[in-house]
């Protein structure tokens, strides 16, 4: 099997990747708008994407990947965010000049580098690329923010463990897949998007037929659509309890909405 993630090996998706699939092949992407081609083309099975952080909010471009192509999610995976300060063996917290690091693992350790004013932060595109590129040019007082599987495949030593700010720092990927989309009895989650007609209490009536058949709504999400200025898609994920109450709900959602589509049946991964 052959996944695609965006970023490298020790990246964070990497990390989720040999979680769910550890005999996969995988694929690496500098973007994430790489990976629906490749799903597309049939150059990879499934991918790998993150779609929302639990500090920082949702990764919205990513959002509207997935509708752009008409993936399908499949399943879903919340990663508990650990951030470590590696770099070269020998070197400790005292010779450390720089860090370089993504912006959103500089700003989730920000507290940590209150106490060491005088390390300075370089904002970089990816957490695991820092550490490769200290390993390969033998940076001497640069240190990077990652994941401890980056230390182990790049041979850094961790230098201070857990830096982020907020221990519960999660951030969730979904498994994505190029088909079209079945309904399948192995659920209890469904993620949705819909547009609304322009009139008052357009979006209550939505949530009133969810909450009318017992459904629990998790997350909904508003994204702008592209050349309809001042307009908005929503991005839904419902709990399902009863398949049977979803679909009468969904009898009724159709009635209110200009488009609705199912983005994805699979089971709820989220950490209780």
């Amino acid at each position: 099997m052959n996944i695609a993630i965006q970023g490298i090996r020790g990246s964070y998706h990497h990390a989720v990747a040999d979680i769910l699939f550890p005999a996969a092949k995988i694929t690496t992407c500098t973007n994430f708008s790489d990976i629906p081609p490749l799903l597309i083309e049939k150059q990879a099975d499934a991918a790998v994407m993150a779609i929302e952080n639990s500090i920082a909010g949702a990764i919205l471009p990513n959002y509207a990947l997935i509708d752009e192509y008409n993936l399908q999610i499949t399943g879903e995976y919340y990663l508990p965010i650990q951030h470590q300060l590696m770099a070269l063996k020998g070197q400790s917290l005292t010779d450390i000049k720089e860090v370089w690091s993504h912006p959103m693992a500089l700003e989730q350790c920000r507290k940590f580098f209150r106490n060491h004013p005088d390390i300075k932060l370089i904002e970089e595109k990816d957490t695991a690329e820092v550490a490769l590129i200290i390993q390969q040019k033998q940076l001497m007082g640069i240190a990077a923010i990652a994941g401890k599987n980056a230390a182990q495949i790049y041979s850094l030593n961790i230098i201070a463990s857990d830096i982020q700010t907020h221990p519960e720092n999660y951030t969730r990927f979904v498994l994505l897949e190029n088909a079209s989309f079945q309904e399948t009895t192995e659920f209890n989650k469904i993620s949705l998007k819909f547009t609304l007609p322009h009139q008052v209490g357009g979006l209550f009536h939505i949530l009133e037929v969810l909450n009318d058949n017992n459904l629990s709504m998790s997350k909904i999400q508003s994204l702008p659509i592209v050349d309809k200025p001042w307009e908005y898609a929503f991005f839904v994920d419902v709990h399902v309890t009863e398949e049977k109450l979803f679909y009468q709900a969904e009898k009724e959602i159709v009635k209110l909405v200009n488009e609705i589509k199912v983005l994805g049946q699979y089971k709820n991964n989220r950490p209780t």
